[in-house]
C-alpha cells in the first residue's frame, strides 16, 4: 500500500509539473497558422501577446492589424481564442512547439468549422527576384449577374515585391485582404480576420496581359466573386482593356439603392440593444443630420464600416452630426443579443444599435429605401429629415484607392448637411406628418 501511494503521489507530482510547465510556456510572438478545411489549407497570421489576464491574439488583413480577441486564456497547455464580436473561438492544444486544434464560427450563413494549426514564424529566404507587376485595379466580368444585380466586380491588388494583398470589391464591400508571396508562376494568397476565411490562386497570362483567378476554400467557397456560380476560375481584366471588349462596368455604390420618394421623411422607431425605444421623431435626432446605417453585427463589412464610423461620430458629432445602426440579427440572436454587445464593446461604439428584427424583414422595416440588398447600406438624412444621399456596401482599407474615395464621399456629405441651416421644430412636425 505504501509502493502504491509513494507511486501515485509521484504520478501526481509528475502531472502537476507538465502543468505547470505548460502553463509556464510563453505563447507571444508571431505564428503561422491554417484553417484546414478537408483538403485546403488556409494559411494566415497570428500574433499572441501577453500572458495571464493579459493575454489577447491579434488578427491581420493583409498587412494590417485588423482585429483583436475579445478573451483569450492558455491553461492546463490549452489555448483559447474568443472572438466574441464574432462568434468566433478557436481552441487549440499546445505541444512540441505547435498549436493543433479547431476553429468554430456561427453567422448569418450558420455554423462552420475548421481544423487548426500554428507553428511559430519563420521568414523566407528564398523570395524571388522575377515576378509580374499586377497592382492596381482589374474588373472581373460575371458570368450571370449575382443576386445583388452586379454584372462586373472589382479585384484590387497593392504590391509589394513578390508579395501582394488582394481583395474582390463587390457592391456590397470587400472580402477582405488576401496576402501572398510568387511562386511557381502564381500567387496563393489567403485571408482570415477572425470571419471570411478565403483562397486564392492568381496567375499573370503576359501574352493578353489578363489575370486567372481560381477560387479555393473558406466559408464562402467562390469568395464571394459570384455568389450564384460554381467555384471556378474567372478572368479579370484592366478597367480600360474591359470597356474596349464591352463588358459592362461595376455597379454605382452611390446609385444602387435609392428610396421611393426623396420628399418623404426618413422615419424609424426601433429599441435600442437595451430595450428603449427610439424614434426619428425624438430630439437627439430631429433637426439633426443623421447617418441611418442597416447593418448586421453578422456581416464582415458592416465591422469595418462601424470602425470608420465611430472615428466620424467623434469628429462630427458635437457639430450637430448623429449616427443610428437599424440592426437586423439572425432569430437565434434576438433574444440575448450576445454578439451585438460584443461587437458594441469592442468597437468602443457611442451611437444606439436599434434591434430592427431579422435580415428577412429588412424590406417590411426599411420600406423608404429601394433595392436595398447590401450589407451594409448608409443613407444620409438632412436636418429636415429627408435621405440626401445613399451608399451601398462598404470598401474597407483592403479596398486601397476605393476606401480614400469612400472616405471622402462620407465627409463631403456630411459637411454639406451639416451646414444646411436646421429646420424649426414646426416645419419637423409637418413633414413627420404630425
Amino acid at each position: 500500500m505504501t509502493t502504491l501511494i509513494r507511486n501515485g503521489a509521484a504520478l501526481a507530482g509528475c502531472l502537476l509539473a507538465t502543468t505547470l510547465a505548460a502553463n509556464a510556456q510563453s505563447l507571444e510572438g508571431r505564428w503561422d497558422a491554417k484553417l484546414i478545411q478537408k483538403s485546403a489549407a488556409i494559411p494566415f497570421r497570428l500574433d499572441i501577446s501577453g500572458q495571464g489576464a493579459n493575454l489577447k491574439a491579434t488578427f491581420y488583413d493583409g498587412w494590417k492589424v485588423n482585429e483583436t480577441t475579445t478573451a483569450a486564456k492558455f491553461e492546463n497547455g490549452v489555448l483559447t481564442l474568443d472572438l466574441g464580436h464574432y462568434l468566433t473561438q478557436i481552441t487549440a492544444t499546445y505541444k512540441d512547439g505547435k498549436l493543433t486544434g479547431s476553429l468554430g464560427s456561427t453567422s448569418r450563413q450558420g455554423t462552420a468549422s475548421y481544423g487548426f494549426e500554428a507553428k511559430p514564424y519563420v521568414a523566407p529566404t528564398d523570395l524571388p527576384t522575377s515576378y509580374p507587376k499586377i497592382a492596381g485595379t482589374w474588373e472581373i466580368p460575371l458570368t450571370k449577374p449575382t443576386a445583388k444585380g452586379e454584372k462586373t466586380q472589382r479585384f484590387v491588388v497593392q504590391q509589394d515585391g513578390p508579395s501582394i494583398a488582394a481583395t474582390t470589391l463587390r457592391v456590397d464591400g470587400d472580402t477582405g485582404s488576401h496576402v501572398g508571396t510568387y511562386k511557381d508562376g502564381k500567387w496563393v494568397i489567403s485571408h482570415f480576420d477572425g470571419s471570411r476565411p478565403g483562397l486564392l490562386e492568381v496567375k499573370y497570362n503576359d501574352k493578353d496581359g489578363t489575370l486567372e483567378i481560381t477560387q479555393g476554400g473558406g466559408r464562402r467557397p467562390a469568395a464571394a466573386l459570384n455568389e450564384d456560380a460554381a467555384p471556378g476560375k474567372l478572368v479579370a481584366y484592366r478597367p480600360e482593356v474591359a470597356r474596349s471588349k464591352g463588358f459592362p462596368e461595376p455597379e454605382n455604390y452611390q446609385t444602387h439603392t435609392t428610396v421611393r420618394d426623396p420628399k418623404e421623411v426618413f422615419a424609424f422607431s426601433f429599441p435600442d440593444a437595451n430595450g428603449k425605444l427610439r424614434s426619428n421623431t425624438d430630439p437627439e435626432f430631429a433637426g439633426k443630420v443623421v447617418l441611418a446605417i442597416v447593418t448586421g453585427t453578422w456581416c464582415p463589412n458592416c465591422h469595418d464600416e462601424a470602425q470608420y464610423l465611430v472615428e466620424l461620430y467623434k469628429k462630427y458629432h458635437d457639430k450637430g452630426l448623429e449616427i443610428v445602426a437599424l440592426d437586423f440579427e439572425e432569430p437565434e440572436q434576438l433574444g440575448n443579443l450576445e454578439r451585438v454587445h460584443a461587437f458594441v464593446k469592442q468597437y468602443v461604439v457611442p451611437y444606439p444599435y436599434l434591434i430592427a428584427g431579422a435580415p428577412v424583414e429588412m424590406w417590411e422595416k426599411v420600406p423608404q429605401a429601394i433595392n436595398l440588398n447590401t450589407w451594409p447600406a448608409t443613407l444620409f438624412v438632412g436636418r429636415d429629415g429627408l435621405v440626401k444621399a445613399t451608399h451601398s456596401g462598404f470598401a474597407s482599407p483592403a479596398a486601397g484607392d476605393f476606401n480614400d474615395q469612400l472616405k471622402k464621399e462620407f465627409t463631403s456629405n456630411i459637411e454639406k448637411l451639416l451646414a444646411e441651416k436646421p429646420a424649426s421644430t414646426g416645419q419637423l412636425q409637418v413633414k413627420a406628418g404630425l
